[in-house]
């Protein structure tokens, strides 16, 4: 007994020596922990506030940023600083007055610049104007009307220039845009047609209206390049036609003579119509089945041709193509663009401050580069202390991190935590034997472990199979009560139906035994009778005799039944109080 006391007694002392020394060093990583913790805070805090302030300066900056990279794009072609002023300050009008972006509105000027040479600054602004006015009318991007516009120029420089490049662009956005409108094409569809004639028309003196209003004519049939081919073909056949048909195409000057009058000497030469045998005439004269087509098309309406060419030279200036595209702009998008507008105008005026800051930066950030490079031991003993650093840092958030499992280890030490891990365990280890049960008896069945573990798990499995059969049954017995409740209840709704019907008979009856019956009528006849005597002078009969009772209603016919057989009870409880006379005390 004394060496059983003296064995705890050692155990005792070596525990409490042993825990003490423990719970100071818990203590002091604990400390250690929250002080780097804390530490790590601040620093994180004050790393946010620092990239917080970058980002948000860079994020407000940045569509200025990007309109002064589009205006270098602009500027790297020669363009004057003049020009570019202007074309930036026409870019923010274009952008709030249609919702579009400036940015993209001054990179369009790019490709108008590469596309035509020695375009002033008043030009420039003008041509990228109208070609992205006229994008937005007919709904297409601004790099294809761009193309358009270039090409055109290429094919209409000359009367451009006699007129003035500015506002033939303008009236070249205001035909296009009608055009797209009357003849129900797009702006892609009619870059394509003029692409496909190229300066054919214009070379045989055509000008701009006639060719738009027979290229439109031709779309609402074939697409664009469709037109274009055919109108191509016309153009290369109709000098040779006009010998071979006896018929004068051409002006005194060699010029080819309006299509409406081209087409009036072939309606007298082969009528209205034309016949099989006179379109293979056609087809030998003009040498193609296109050439053919085209004529067939425009001699059908040469009214409606006439008309389009009206209306196409009335044209003078963009209003077209400005209505259309006004009509086409969301409110909520010049909100937006102006919003845009506003951060490129704060960000043009803050730049020029800041860009000499940034330069220093990048300045000392070069010659910190080129240090480096100079002076590769100095480089390595900073890498060495930046290492240093950061392994301090990381040390510290090491002891963070053994400081919280060091506070988790004495939470998991508790007996409750050992138990309910402990059972979570346990229902773990059963809950995968019952599912992979048949496997593992497979795999591992002839083994002496898992019998034994069969001897211990099998009840388990069979009280959880017990289980639930027993939740299938009282499952499928609740679905059984619920269902004869939902027969219960509609039993009882048909029931109220039944006596708010019968209810409904009985006060009909009662009302027809009152005011229908013989006896209800003979006494109304009676009163009438007496009533007739009583105006005789001298006459006075009370006609209350005349009345017949009046049945009791349903529910008074219930109380008085009730009442009666309260009585009765009453007079049963009284003689059952009163003891009875026998006849020998009598």
């Amino acid at each position: 007994m004394a060496a059983t006391t003296n064995h705890l007694d050692f155990i005792l002392r070596l525990v409490d020596q042993v825990s003490a020394p423990a719970a100071k060093v818990g203590k002091q990583l604990q400390d250690v922990a929250e002080v780097g913790k804390t530490g790590f805070v601040q620093m994180g805090a004050g790393v946010a506030g620092v990239v917080g302030a970058v980002y948000t300066l860079q994020q407000s900056m940045a569509p200025a940023i990007d309109q002064q990279r589009a205006l270098g794009e602009v500027e790297s072609l020669g363009v004057a600083q003049d020009a570019l002023e202007q074309l930036n300050r026409k870019s923010l009008a274009f952008s709030i007055a249609y919702g579009e972006s400036a940015q993209a509105f001054v990179r369009s000027a790019y490709d108008i610049q590469s596309a035509i040479a020695g375009l002033t600054g008043e030009q420039l602004s003008a041509f990228t104007n109208a070609s992205n006015v006229l994008a937005k009318a007919t709904k297409a991007d601004a790099a294809t009307v761009t193309s358009y516009v270039g090409t055109m120029y290429g094919i209409f420089k000359q009367q451009a220039d006699a007129m003035g490049k500015a506002e033939w662009v303008e009236n070249l956005t205001g035909q296009t845009a009608l055009a797209v409108q009357m003849f129900k094409t797009t702006g892609q569809q009619m870059s394509d047609a003029f692409t496909a004639v190229g300066a054919n028309a214009t070379a045989a003196g055509i000008g701009l209206t006639e060719q738009v209003a027979i290229l439109g004519t031709l779309q609402a049939t074939m697409s664009g390049g469709e037109a274009g081919t055919k109108y191509k073909a016309f153009l290369a056949g109709v000098g040779g036609a006009q010998e071979k048909l006896g018929l004068q195409f051409t002006d005194s000057q060699g010029r080819l003579l309006p299509m409406l009058d081209i087409l009036d000497k072939l309606k007298a030469k082969f009528g209205d119509t034309l016949t099989v045998a006179e379109s293979d005439a056609l087809k030998q004269a003009f040498g193609s089945d296109e050439a053919v087509s085209l004529i067939k098309l425009l001699m059908n309406d040469t009214a409606g041709l006439t008309n389009s060419m009206e209306q196409l030279g009335k044209v003078r200036g963009m209003e077209q193509a400005e209505k259309m595209a006004r009509a086409m702009v969301d409110p909520w998008a010049r909100f937006g663009a102006l919003v845009e507008a506003i951060r490129i105008t704060f960000g043009q005026v803050l730049l020029p401050v800041l860009n000499p800051l940034i330069e220093r930066l990048v300045e000392a950030g070069t010659t910190l580069q080129r240090w480096v490079v100079m002076f590769p031991n100095i480089s390595r003993w900073l890498g060495y202390i930046t290492l240093g650093v950061l392994g301090l840092v990381a040390a510290a958030g090491g002891l963070t991190v053994l400081g919280g499992l060091f506070s988790v280890l004495s939470v998991l030490a508790s007996p409750i935590a050992l138990v309910v891990l402990g059972v979570v365990a346990l229902v773990a280890a059963v809950g995968a034997a019952i599912i992979w049960w048949d496997e593992l008896k497979a795999a591992f069945g002839d083994t002496a472990w898992f019998q034994a573990l069969m001897t211990i798990v099998t009840p388990v499995v069979l009280a959880f199979k017990v289980w639930w059969a027993v939740m299938g049954l009282l499952w499928e017995a609740g679905k059984q009560l619920w269902a004869w409740g939902v027969e219960f209840v509609t039993w009882l709704a048909s029931f109220e139906t039944a006596t708010s019907t019968a209810t409904a008979i009985w006060e009909g009856l009662l009302w027809a035994f009152t005011n229908l019956s013989p006896f209800a009528l003979l006494g109304k006849a009676l009163k009438g009778l007496i009533a007739l005597l009583n105006t005789i002078p001298g006459v006075e009969i009370d006609t209350h005799f005349a009345d017949l009772p009046t049945p009791p209603a349903a529910g008074e016919v219930m109380d008085v039944a009730e009442r009666s057989g309260a009585a009765q009870r009453a007079q049963q409880t009284i003689n059952a109080a009163i003891p009875s006379l026998s006849p020998s005390r009598a």
